[in-house]
């Protein structure tokens, strides 16, 4: 039986088996290798790693858990079960294994929109995320996508890094009055008219092109057309969520569940590469202290 068997191999999960490595757990991490952030060149806003290739980043978390008691298996889990005060964990082979903790740092994966030219240059060209990609897009010509007023606020964030900004609804008119004219004040230009594809080299965005042949430059497209959990195994334990779609984590991490626990994008709004990496931290100390209660627990039961 493993102390704790965490799934999801990126910043959260990664932190939290090196924390609980230090604690002497043994720990068993799985990565399924379909991180969020595996489409992006870089990985920004994080101390002493800004700019840093996210796949060199987990290979580089990889090398320095080697010292710990912690084995990692490239490979995607299938179901997590609660039985009696343990969890039984299988992955897609169909191998079981059992854990006294779990937790999840499974993440989120965009709704990406369905536009040609989309996929492409989505990570380098076209973000979710202002505050991580903002400052490489500075002073260009930048859009922000969303259906109806999806993307009023996301446009709005975009005048801190350009005085250029466009809101794209792409054949939908349901703004509303006062929108209209908070983003006129604000100098952001809106169009309503449907998206054809888009435009540029390779992975680069130069232009969108509307249908009927107009375009318009653009050198950034943001978008705000939501995320998804990227596995149900939360839904499937039985983990409130909340009215976000993020599962419901408490001060440090716990779910509903007991021992179970949540870090990283699944459980939060604020979505960035350090703020998970410390969720995963938090969550490994949280997880060795309830280890170490039990412990306490079952000594004291001995001497009864």
């Amino acid at each position: 039986m493993y102390d704790v068997i965490i799934v999801g191999g990126g910043p959260a999960g990664t932190s939290a088996a090196m924390l609980l490595g230090r604690c002497v757990r043994n720990v068993l991490l799985f990565d399924s290798g379909l991180g969020r952030n595996r489409w992006s060149n870089h990985m920004n806003g994080f101390i002493s790693r800004d700019g840093y290739n996210p796949v060199e980043f987990i290979k580089l978390a990889r090398e320095e858990l080697k010292k710990y008691p912690v084995e990692v298996k490239n490979q995607i889990v299938k179901s997590v079960k609660r039985v009696e005060n343990y969890f039984e964990v299988t992955d897609r082979d169909d191998h079981c294994y059992v854990a006294r903790k779990v937790l999840l740092a499974t993440g989120l994966k965009d709704k990406l929109p369905d536009i040609p030219g989309m996929e492409e240059k989505y990570g380098k060209s076209v973000h979710h995320c202002p505050y991580c990609d903002g400052w490489e897009s500075r002073n260009k010509p930048l859009g922000a996508y969303g259906k109806g007023r999806d993307a009023v606020g996301l446009s709005l964030s975009l005048k801190t890094w350009s005085n250029d900004v466009t809101l794209y609804t792409d054949g939908t008119r349901k703004l509303r009055r006062e929108d209209s004219a908070l983003l006129e004040a604000n100098d952001i230009k809106i169009c309503t008219a449907s998206i054809e594809r888009l435009a540029g080299a390779g992975s680069e965005l130069s232009e969108i092109i509307l249908q009927g042949g107009r375009s318009l430059k653009c050198e950034a497209l943001f978008f705000s057309t939501g995320s998804e959990q990227q596995c149900d195994l939360a839904t499937n334990l039985g983990c409130d969520f909340t009215s976000k779609g993020v599962v419901r984590t408490y001060k440090n991490q716990q779910t509903n569940i007991p021992g179970l626990y949540v870090a990283g994008d699944a459980s939060r709004d604020m979505q960035l590469v350090i703020v998970a990496a410390s969720e995963g931290t938090k969550a490994g100390v949280m997880i060795n202290k309830e280890l170490q209660e039990e412990f306490r627990l079952q000594i004291t039961d001995v001497r009864v």
